[in-house]
């Protein structure tokens, strides 16, 4: 019966962690999405849609690519996947946060997810600022680049789920992690 708990447990605690944060992205891209679509298409001059061009591509490499695909996604699946019956009450409540790596986590790791939120919360307030195409141009491409973070998320959870840990990558734990010997 125990055992049985545990399993459930370590269940909840990583779909809650990996939910959470898709259900985060997610929000971002809805709420975006509506600012690329006031984007007319028709009136954009050659400029705009070499900007519009160069915001996707950039934003699909860098963001989608770079930053989720080979970083953030295997990581918030990694951390997801320690989080069990073992882990501490404030760790599974707060699992996406847990999973995003704001706290129990290395100090470079701590540093880099606070300082890029601290970026993107500077994004959030400056972007809406520019007049339309330009908000759009720019929404358009952080909407590609988000929704490759949630697809790349989904991808590393089957492969989690496979047993495939290929592209692990280091969760980014201190090293005195209690989780590591869970």
């Amino acid at each position: 019966m125990r055992r049985l708990m545990e399993s459930v447990v370590k269940k909840l605690a990583f779909l809650w962690g990996i939910g959470g944060v898709i259900a985060l992205l997610s929000f971002a891209v809805v709420r975006l999405s509506r600012y690329a679509m006031e984007l007319e298409l028709a009136s954009l001059s050659l400029v705009h849609w070499l900007a519009l061009l160069f915001s996707i591509s950039f934003m699909a490499y860098s963001e989608g690519y770079r930053g989720f695909y080979l970083q953030f996604s295997p990581r918030v699946v990694r951390r997801a996947s320690f989080l069990g019956s073992r882990s501490r009450p404030h760790e599974l409540l707060l699992a996406p946060l847990f999973c995003m790596g704001y706290f129990h986590a290395t100090r470079a790791r701590l540093i880099a997810t606070y300082a890029l939120t601290l970026m993107i919360i500077s994004f959030v307030i400056l972007v809406p600022m520019l007049p339309q195409p330009w908000r759009g141009i720019i929404d358009v491409g952080v909407v590609v680049g988000l929704v490759m973070g949630i697809l790349s998320i989904c991808y590393f959870v089957i492969m989690e789920w496979r047993g495939d840990n290929s592209n692990a990558i280091s969760p980014g734990f201190p090293d005195d992690s209690s989780l590591l010997s869970s």
